[in-house]
């Protein structure tokens, strides 16, 4: 009776333990093309960029991107990592779009500061002060020399 008690307990705590893995949270980050930040999926292969989770389109073959779970009260509901908050703390956007060179924020808070951390531009990209409100602190260099002031110096037109 004894072996029966120590086999039935063994059974109910390996029961508990299995009960309290599958309750633990599932670590989704990953790190989508270009470096930027992405969403795990199921098949544990699969990594979407953040800004496709919760777009109504199944990025992940089960559809997890778009659960209700996930995608119920966007952006509480979403996990942190998926989140940049502007330093308007009215907006948010998705944390893939933080460093892109365009201002997403609409403040350039998710491209200029200690909030966004950017790294200067890149070699694809020209340093100057735009006049275009779309872009901040760099404009991408297909817009150099096309005959159109993208900086507030014409360094676009002169100097690019």
């Amino acid at each position: 009776s004894a072996t029966v008690v120590l086999i039935l307990a063994a059974a109910v705590a390996l029961a508990v333990a299995l009960g309290l893995l599958l309750r633990t949270p599932v670590n989704r980050f990953c790190t989508a093309s270009s470096n930027r930040t992405g969403f795990l999926c199921d098949n544990r292969v699969t990594c979407i960029p953040a800004s496709q989770v919760c777009d109504s389109i199944h990025n992940c073959r089960n559809g997890e991107d778009e659960q209700e779970e996930l995608c119920g009260d966007v952006p509480h509901s979403l996990p942190g990592y998926l989140v940049f908050r502007c330093s308007n703390a009215a907006y948010w956007i998705y944390a893939d779009q933080r460093c892109n060179g365009m201002n997403d924020c609409g403040d350039c808070s998710d491209e200029m500061g200690s909030l966004a951390a950017c790294p200067q531009c890149g070699s694809e990209w020209w340093s100057c002060n735009p006049v275009l409100y779309e872009y901040c602190s760099c404009i991408p260099r297909r817009l150099c020399r096309d005959g159109i002031q993208h900086c507030l110096g014409w360094s676009d037109e002169y100097i690019c």
